[in-house]
């Protein structure tokens, strides 16, 4: 069976060795509660990200799965960077909008591009967490309880398709999940939740968005492996 040269793996590792630093940081600031660090830190993990996933994009001749991962990334950074962005709207449904077109293209990324197998029927247990978090959250969300719920949708269909790709993929998706339903509860529910939900969060945020990525990657690069090998 074809396998992916030591050498091409360790590239892979090696560029998202910043990414992963920045991740650490970030976390700390937040544990630490050093706002002044925590936020700059915050708007450059997608960016160092997006690098590693063009660093190790170069010779692979599938193009629409390495843009559509951009284009996430790209977006999840806006979502990021919502209230910095986009200041003269309301935060929360700004990042809403931005993670859930995210979302939308992570879903046909997992669909279309490294599905390795069809939805399995235990991803029935993402239509369950969302029918519990609109049950939960649903009453702490005010106006926003139509956008939230849809957003919920979405979310846990990436999740879901997720299941289909590697096993890097599959807990991509599991993280980014448990990022986004611990950041309900902060959003909505904050009287029960403490101060460890904010790092948290990001933890759960920073494996996710990094697992994904490393894990697409991967498939693609054992595609372009298996057909120069043939």
């Amino acid at each position: 069976m074809p396998t992916i040269a030591p050498a091409r793996t360790r590239v892979l590792w090696l560029t998202f060795v910043p990414y992963v630093i920045l991740s650490i940081a970030h976390v700390v600031a937040l544990f630490t509660q050093n706002m002044a660090l925590a936020a700059p830190t915050k708007l450059g993990l997608m960016p160092l990200l997006a690098i590693a996933v063009v660093l190790n994009s170069r010779r692979i001749t599938r193009t629409a799965p390495i843009a559509i991962l951009l284009f996430a990334i790209f977006f999840s950074w806006l979502g990021d960077g919502a209230g910095t962005f986009v200041p003269f709207l309301p935060t929360v449904p700004m990042m809403l909008v931005f993670f859930g077109i995210a979302h939308l293209a992570y879903i046909l990324l997992f669909t279309r591009h490294v599905a390795l197998r069809r939805l399995p029927k235990t991803a029935v247990v993402y239509i369950l967490w969302w029918g519990a978090m609109v049950a939960v959250i649903g009453p702490h969300t005010g106006g926003l309880l139509i956008a939230v719920a849809i957003y919920g949708i979405v979310l846990g269909l990436t999740a879901a398709t997720a299941t289909r790709g590697n096993l890097i993929v599959l807990l991509g998706g599991v993280f980014f999940l448990v990022s986004d339903t611990i950041l309900a509860f902060q959003l909505f529910m904050s009287e029960i939740v403490g101060d460890w939900t904010s790092p948290a969060v990001m933890l759960t945020y920073t494996l996710g968005q990094g697992l994904i990525a490393f894990g697409v990657l991967a498939h693609v690069r054992k595609q372009a492996d298996v057909g120069t090998s043939r």
